[in-house]
């Protein structure tokens, strides 16, 4: 009875007006185009939008129109919108004469993926009109690639970087040193992973390492940092096991990157503290692992398995992987003794 500020709350008040305006009529259902970063976006617009029938007490006609008269897409969206920096904010409202608190920035490159029938590409044929879309029945690849070498090569740069001192996307991966680390990254230990052709996923990977160096673009680290830990979970993590299932033998960076990832959850770095901002079981499960840390070889290894075993980030148990637990103790222990400099050296 009063306006939720939940997003699919509205969505699913805005259909349910049109449902009851056209009296469940079958031609004036929906295509329902999300883009969400979440995997099979589309689908669980739908699940939400059910759940709210239930939850509201809507009629099953309603719940019958949904299910067989809207069409859900999964999206994916591969574009880098970092937004505006506060000291460009100025000079950009002063161009456009107004204060615009929602102005963004994103690079030139655009893809985007939907997935669904014949019909969504009739209704919305925006390849037509020159954009990067593809029209698919099933865009699992063009995630996969996208989630394991763009994102992935987000997400494991960025603990390493920042605690190098990098502090953005660009400054990393042209720097002589991180500019390695992120290049064997990705062409030694992900792209391996895949199952696309080879020479697909590298001109991906290079078209990627381009936009990277996009010099109009300043792509705070900081900034990506958001949510690290699920982050890894679901764009490092499979990249790591999957190494491990073909090749029988760990991934040195990844795992690396793992321990910066520990490290950088510290909260303070060569006495510099560090902004976090993540889930706050997470936050708080990894501060009391390092404030029982003494620093000693037998207490990183404690943190490592500890840290292994946490099944509310991994969703199992890593330290069932072979040689997992002594390689990031070791790694943890030599960006602690060493430095993140030396100790990134150390392993090119």
């Amino acid at each position: 009875d009063t306006p939720s500020n939940e997003v699919t709350a509205k969505r699913t008040l805005w259909v349910y007006l049109r449902f009851l305006f056209f009296q469940g009529h079958p031609d004036k259902g929906c295509i329902m185009i999300p883009v969400e970063l979440i995997p099979k976006n589309g689908e669980m617009l739908q699940k939400c939008i059910l759940q709210n029938i239930d939850n509201w007490g809507l009629k099953d006609d309603f719940r019958h129109w949904i299910v067989n008269h809207n069409i859900f897409c999964n999206t994916l969206v591969d574009r880098i919108v970092p937004g505006v920096g506060r000291e460009l904010l100025s000079e950009e409202w002063e161009k456009l004469g107004y204060q615009d608190t929602a102005i963004t920035q994103g690079e030139a490159f655009h893809f985007w993926v939907i997935e669904g029938p014949e019909i969504v590409q009739e209704e919305l044929p925006l390849d037509k009109a020159g954009l990067n879309v593809i029209f698919t029945h099933d865009l699992t690849p063009y995630r996969t690639r996208k989630v394991r070498i763009l994102n992935g090569a987000h997400t494991s740069m960025v603990p390493v970087g920042y605690l190098y001192g990098t502090e953005t996307v660009r400054k990393t991966v042209e720097h002589e040193v991180m500019g390695k680390f992120v290049l064997k990254t990705i062409f030694e230990e992900i792209i391996p992973t895949l199952d696309l052709p080879d020479d697909e996923l590298r001109q991906y990977a290079n078209d990627v390492l381009d936009r990277f160096k996009n010099p109009f673009i300043k792509h705070q680290l900081i900034s990506i940092a958001l949510n690290s830990v699920s982050k890894f979970e679901t764009r490092v993590l499979p990249s790591l096991l999957e190494y491990y299932n073909r090749k029988g033998m760990l991934p040195i960076n990844l795992v690396f990157s793992l321990a910066a990832l520990l490290t950088f959850y510290k909260g303070t770095y060569r006495g510099k503290t560090i902004p976090l901002n993540d889930d706050p079981e997470a936050i708080a499960f990894l501060a009391d692992l390092w404030q029982n840390c003494d620093g000693s070889e037998e207490s990183l290894s404690e943190l490592a398995e500890k840290v292994l075993g946490w099944e509310y980030a991994w969703k199992k148990d890593l330290n069932s992987i072979d040689g997992l637990k002594e390689m990031l103790a070791d790694h943890l222990s030599a960006i602690e003794v060493k430095g993140i400099q030396q100790a990134v050296a150390d392993i090119l």
